[in-house]
């Protein structure tokens, strides 16, 4: 199988980080989301990132729905617990690991995509404002083991890819007010190999 994905992108970090942990190869090919003529528009019309590729059946995206898809190929429980509070936990958490990655892209792409003199400070503390709150509410709780088969679940995944694109694109800015939030990243990072092995080259 073939992920159209960016270096950058910690949506597509995290699928790279669930294929290992589900002990699936992917041939990862580089796609350029501002390029109209990239074929990314034909395998998803939305043109967004991750998108995966089979041999067997039509493109899947995005990021959420491939993680289902590779846990579901390695047997399921590898990367979302089956069921029950436990799942509900894990996709929670995803879901606030990806919306700290989204609100940050959001930044970055106001920088990108518009003129200084058009950008909206107040667009930007809005998605700062769920940054901080995001990282605040991780920082009071930091995301824990759940049971699954693989090193680790979806909801913790996609904390420490939200976690790496802040370092990334930010600084590590947020490093300084959530000392249990960095301790919970290096303790992740050397329980789950494949985060450090997916770190960006920039």
């Amino acid at each position: 199988m073939k992920l159209r994905s960016s270096p950058l992108s910690p949506f597509g970090r995290k699928v790279k980080i669930g294929a290992i942990l589900c002990d699936i190869h992917l041939d990862v090919l580089p796609a350029d989301t501002t390029d109209p003529t990239d074929s990314l528009r034909e395998q998803n019309p939305l043109g967004k990132i991750p998108v995966l590729l089979r041999e067997d059946g039509p493109a899947i995206y995005d990021s959420r729905v491939i993680i289902e898809y590779l846990d579901m190929a390695a047997g399921g429980g590898v990367l979302i617990p089956a069921g029950g509070e436990d799942r509900i936990t894990a996709l929670t958490m995803l879901a606030l690991g990806d919306g700290i990655a989204d609100a940050a892209l959001l930044q970055m792409y106001e920088s990108r995509f518009r003129e200084p003199e058009i950008h909206s400070a107040r667009w930007l503390d809005h998605q700062a404002g769920k940054v901080a709150r995001g990282l605040a509410a991780l920082e009071a709780a930091p995301p824990q083991p759940l049971p699954v088969s693989g090193a680790a679940h979806i909801g913790e995944i996609a904390v420490a890819c939200a976690l790496g694109y802040l370092d990334l694109r930010f600084a590590g800015a947020w490093r300084a007010g959530h000392p249990a939030l960095v301790a919970w990243l290096d303790a992740f990072s050397e329980r789950v190999p494949a985060f450090e092995a997916t770190t960006p080259q920039v």
